[in-house]
């Protein structure tokens, strides 16, 4: 597994909201500038599923993520499995500081651990800002 983590300047209620709720998932599932997320919907239940839509802003691109929750604890955890069959875990924890978020993952075949860690790492950046600046 390969893992990514942060820690969000925020309250664990917030931190939960904005990682779940459709209309916050679309302003930060994206790795770089020159992506973004125009479709997002999550049924955060274990056995829901989730789905979005990662595009290139230029209109040359895009690409479904999504996949079914296993696990589901409110404020403390999520996990799932990616639509490939790959498992995602994802931890929540207050500490003095925020909420540090870890993130673990399958690696896909097609690129390199250090590139899947580092598109990850770029997205949960992204989180990080978009919940300390909202």
């Amino acid at each position: 597994m390969i893992t990514v983590q942060n820690t969000i300047n925020a309250s664990i209620d917030k931190v939960w909201e904005f990682w779940t709720q459709p209309e916050h998932i679309k302003n930060w599932s994206f790795a770089s500038a020159e992506w973004h997320t125009p479709y997002a919907e999550n049924d955060l239940r274990e056995g829901g599923k989730f789905k979005s839509t990662m595009a290139a802003k230029d209109g040359s691109m895009s690409f479904d993520f999504g996949g079914e929750y296993t696990l589901v604890e409110k404020n403390k955890a999520i996990e799932y499995v990616m639509e490939d069959g790959r498992k995602v875990e994802i931890t929540f924890t207050e500490t003095p500081d925020g909420v540090e978020i870890i993130q673990s993952f399958d690696p896909e075949t097609q690129n390199s651990d250090e590139m899947q860690q580092g598109g990850w790492n770029a997205i949960l950046d992204n989180f990080k800002s978009y919940v300390e600046q909202n």
